[in-house]
Order: structure tokens, then sequence, then C-alpha cells
């Protein structure tokens, strides 16, 4: 069964807030709640891979601490602005 694209942003959203470690929680819930919505598929599915990775390492990406891989470095760029600005 194919899943809708409200409840995948439903999901992705809850995903977001509900983390490992608060920071995390603060940081993803605020960039689900300001950008999630006007996402393509595209996106949605690189910010859905994002969420699988652990959060240790997002939060070393996001406060610039460690390099992102590649293929998420652009998506950890936004956020760090988000957060930032």
């Amino acid at each position: 069964m194919t899943e809708t694209r409200e409840n995948r942003l439903k999901r992705l959203k809850m995903r977001s807030m509900r983390r490992g470690i608060k920071e995390m929680d603060i940081i993803l819930d605020r960039y689900a709640d300001d950008n999630l919505a006007g996402m393509e598929e595209a996106a949605l599915n690189l910010y859905d891979d994002l969420l699988q990775e652990n959060d240790q390492d997002l939060y070393q990406w996001v406060t610039g601490q460690r390099p992102a891989p590649d293929r998420f470095q652009a998506l950890i760029d936004d956020i760090s602005r988000a957060i930032s600005g």
C-alpha cells in the first residue's frame, strides 16, 4: 500500500521531533515545520533517508564539527542555515 503525501508528511514530522537527543528534536522539528510541506518528492526521500542516520552524527554534521556525507551535504547546509537564522 502506498503512503499518501499527507501521511508521509505527518510521519516525517513525528520522526523529526522524536529523536534520540533533545538538541536534534529541536533542530529537526523546527526545520520540518518550516520546510516539509514545500518539498518535492526527491527532497522528501533524501530527508527521510537523513532521519535514519544516528543523532550523534547528525548533530556533528549540522553544527559543523564533522563534514556530512556528500549525498546529505546540501540538506545539512539548509538545516544549518535554518537554525542559525
